[in-house]
């Protein structure tokens, strides 16, 4: 039970990551008309889960908890795949703040790395199952993208919250797969999602980092 509350603590909107000041893009199609109600922002965020950095993130942080990764490669391989300057800014900003917050908290080196490989770094001496983790993480990365919706669309905290029920099933299954998929399995084909954030600096008015 500790460990767990351990690893919920960690990926909690009260941990300093700064996860709240990011919006992967979604102010982009929110400020262009193209993301205006929960149906709309759910199937957004299913293929972001499915297809882009949520699925690709998933994979990443399943081979950081593994026994013997290196992770100084798994790191660079991370920045690699980063699809933008803002994108490789969201996930090295979160990582680095999450990595400085658990070694101050633990006495455990934890060196600056994208978010889900110092997550896994951090997260592998826990021992939990995988599949757990990464479902933790997962539900963390919806849940900040469901609080940005919830702000900026807007959208009602009932129905924010009814749509980001409704992405468990998706979570879990993820989870599932990402948990024995390999370096062979990184894939990342949300392009509109991708765009958007390459889209998101050149935004008039932005309430969000990315």
């Amino acid at each position: 039970m500790l460990v767990r509350l351990t690893l919920i603590q960690w990926l909690s909107p009260a941990f300093p990551t700064g996860g709240f000041a990011y919006s992967h893009g979604l102010e982009t199609w929110i400020d262009a008309g193209r993301i205006t109600t929960g149906a709309t922002f759910q199937d957004w965020l299913t293929g972001v889960l499915t297809h882009g950095a949520g699925w690709q993130d998933a994979v990443l942080l399943a081979l950081a908890l593994r026994e013997n990764t290196d992770h100084a490669a798994l790191a660079d391989l991370a920045r690699a795949l980063a699809p933008s300057r803002e994108r490789l800014a969201e996930t090295q900003d979160q990582g680095a703040a999450l990595a400085r917050t658990i070694t101050a908290l633990t006495g455990r080196s934890i060196p600056a790395a994208p978010l889900p490989v110092a997550l896994g770094q951090a997260a592998s001496p826990l021992n939990l199952p995988p599949a757990e983790v990464i479902a933790q993480y997962l539900a963390s990365f919806a849940g900040n993208l469901t609080s940005v919706a919830t702000r900026a669309i807007p959208l009602g905290q009932t129905e924010a919250q009814t749509r980001l029920a409704a992405l468990h099933p998706t979570i879990t299954t993820l989870a599932t797969r990402a948990a024995s998929a390999g370096p062979d399995n990184l894939a990342n084909a949300a392009i509109a999602a991708d765009i958007a954030a390459m889209r998101h600096e050149t935004l008039t008015v932005r309430l969000f980092k990315t």
